[in-house]
């Protein structure tokens, strides 16, 4: 370690300082302020880096380990995923800073336990992204895992459960991973990344394959994608209120990150295409793009099930990431800076949706839609923070994700992919049905007697759930800021990179003007709003308690809530197609393994056990250097 810090270092010592007071004064009643300027200034320090327009900053710290030196630098990528990252922790810390945390701790919980699980998380992502090699790729990808778990367990018996779940998911993809890059190194010795680039280009196919199931596969399973998608949305639900936005903005992202980093930046989307497989009309490329379309389907349509509020928004959460992927593993300028633009987009779209399910549940104590309903007079803010965010989950205009998803699904019509276009809207209708279902029945209909006296939530919860609504609009009046950090990070990972103003995407081909076309719908609305208002006056105001229907005016006495079971008719007609498919495959791959494990188990008890490790070993490295 040279005597000189950098200012990755720096960043990287302030988010451990932060670490460090949560664990000192995490009881104080002002940990949580405490942490939330602590996260502002990780974020100044960020900016500090220059790692987002410059060459990549170096850390100062090395560290050796047998004969190979552990190593961490920050380039645009790092930079784009750590400010996520870091903002995520600023927002849940604030949510969590006031009410929440005294309520929290009346039942019988740390809030210091808390504080420490999220600064962990912080950390351990900061010195994941900053991984100059495999190997201190491999070390904060474990940091991260076991503070997520952390993170995870503090909601109770249940939640305690789903973080079980996903250590097993966890810890077997983690083994995966470290099986590929012990083939690496036996190889070449060293991880490196550019020697490790070097040899990925020598390999053959069949090599490449073996690796990229491995590395590719461990990766898959923190980032949710099918088939290794079952453990999150129970795990990511069950976490307390803001730990819950925190880890649905950003947790699964960790996966996405280390996705792109071995498929694009050692690999190639290139060598990906020219992977054929055998019997079939797909490259290595077809299928992830096929498997994040997949991803973005089936638990879309899952969450449409879902009566948990919480639940209907982590499976959401499982397929947005399929967004991400295939915008991607399209590969051209739109399509890979609308897959990484949706990946700050949908941070901020599901920050604020999941603190507004838990702003309704800290005032009503269920987050269950069959249970509420009316509340959009008692919590008319809340509301709109939710109806903002359920605008932008849904990809429509104004908000964020409109401009994200229009990029993905420009860019497939572009490339001549329209099976993967088709998959992607339909997609996005199941997002449209289920955001409905979700508004529909927390805050729209009849006000339940239990709820008259409901109030708005705490202004400590408002802020920053209304702060992250304004960034939501802005980012899509103004994609542009953001687009001017996903253009360098496409020029860091040697993509096209896309042609971009403050308004959106420039293209001959069609591009997107958000300012105009924002433009033009607030003068619509402000039309009909003149119409309304000017040439109505035949409107009847009805009470929250009462309701109407067929031309008929139904007091409270008569209950009219339908909320329950909704989209009953439809999960009747499209529910056999995949009822309980995922399960069904998750315990038959649950069951192989342990055959396989049993098996293995014996031939390992009966024979010698040095011999078994060795005959293991070689036939591996014959594989690899075939």
């Amino acid at each position: 370690m040279t005597s000189t810090l950098t200012p990755l270092d720096h960043l990287l010592l302030a988010s451990g300082l932060t670490l460090a007071l949560m664990l000192l004064i995490g009881r104080w009643r002002l940990a949580g302020s405490v942490a939330v300027v602590l996260y502002g200034l990780q974020l100044w320090l960020l900016t500090r880096t220059g790692a987002l327009l410059g060459d990549p900053v170096e850390s100062a710290l090395r560290i050796g380990v047998l004969d190979l030196t552990l190593q961490w630098r920050y380039d645009a990528l790092s930079w784009f995923f750590a400010m996520i990252t870091i903002g995520a922790g600023l927002v849940c810390a604030w949510y969590a800073a006031g009410v929440w945390q005294e309520r929290y701790r009346e039942s019988g919980r740390s809030p210091r336990l808390f504080h420490v699980a999220l600064a962990a998380n912080v950390f351990s992502m900061l010195v994941l992204l900053g991984s100059g090699d495999l190997l201190s790729l491999f070390i904060g990808w474990e940091l991260v895992s076991w503070a997520s778990f952390l993170l995870m367990a503090l909601g109770g018996a249940a939640a305690g459960r789903a973080a079980l779940r996903y250590l097993v998911y966890a810890f077997s993809g983690a083994m995966a991973i470290l099986a590929g890059l012990m083939l690496i190194y036996a190889r070449i010795g060293t991880l490196e990344y550019g020697p490790v680039a070097a040899l990925l280009a020598e390999l053959s196919n069949d090599q490449v394959w073996i690796l990229l199931l491995l590395i590719g596969g461990g990766f898959a399973v923190k980032m949710g994608l099918l088939p290794f998608h079952l453990w999150q949305a129970p795990a990511y639900a069950e976490t307390p209120g803001p730990g819950s936005s925190f880890l649905g903005a950003i947790s699964a992202r960790m996966g996405l990150y280390a996705i792109i980093l071995v498929l694009i930046a050692l690999l190639g989307l290139g060598r990906l295409s020219a992977m054929e497989i055998p019997f079939t009309f797909m490259s290595a490329r077809d299928l992830i793009a096929w498997i994040a379309a997949l991803t973005l389907i089936i638990p879309t349509y899952i969450a449409l099930q879902q009566h948990d509020a919480r639940y209907l928004l982590a499976w959401h959460g499982i397929g947005q990431g399929g967004y991400m992927l295939l915008g991607l593993m399209v590969g051209n300028a739109v399509g890979s800076a609308g897959g990484l633009l949706h990946v700050f987009n949908y941070a901020l779209t599901q920050a604020a949706l999941l603190m507004a399910v838990f702003a309704v549940v800290h005032r009503t104590g269920t987050a269950d839609l069959n249970k509420l309903g009316g509340l959009v007079t008692r919590m008319p803010l809340t509301f709109l923070v939710l109806l903002i965010g359920i605008i932008s989950l849904a990809g429509l205009p104004p908000m964020a994700g409109f401009v994200s998803k229009w990029m993905v699904y420009r860019s497939l019509i572009t490339e001549g992919m329209p099976l993967l276009f088709v998959a992607a809207i339909v997609g996005t209708l199941g997002t449209i049905l289920s955001v409905y279902k979700l508004i529909h029945n927390i805050f729209l209909g009849q006000l339940r007697l239990e709820h008259e006296q409901v109030g708005e939530a705490p202004i400590s919860m408002l802020l920053p759930m209304l702060g992250l609504a304004t960034l939501i609009f802005l980012a899509g009046l103004a994609p542009g800021p953001a687009l001017s950090w996903v253009a360098a990070v496409q020029s860091s990972l040697g993509l096209p990179v896309v042609t971009y103003s403050m308004g959106g995407v420039v293209d001959p081909r069609g591009g997107l003007d958000m300012l105009w076309l924002v433009g033009v719908m607030m003068a619509g609305f402000g039309v009909g709003a003149l119409v309304f208002f000017g040439l109505g006056g035949k409107s009847k105001r009805i009470h929250q308690l009462d309701n109407y229907a067929g031309g008929h005016f139904l007091t409270a006495e008569t209950r009219y809530h339908y909320s329950d079971n909704f989209y009953a008719g439809l999960m009747h007609l499209i529910g056999p197609w995949y009822r309980g498919a995922f399960l069904w495959l998750e315990r038959a791959l649950t069951a192989t393994v342990s055959f396989v494990s049993e098996g293995m188990n014996g031939i390992y008890r009966y024979v010698q056990p040095t011999l078994f490790v060795l005959v293991t070993a070689v036939v591996l490295l014959a594989i690899l250097k075939v």
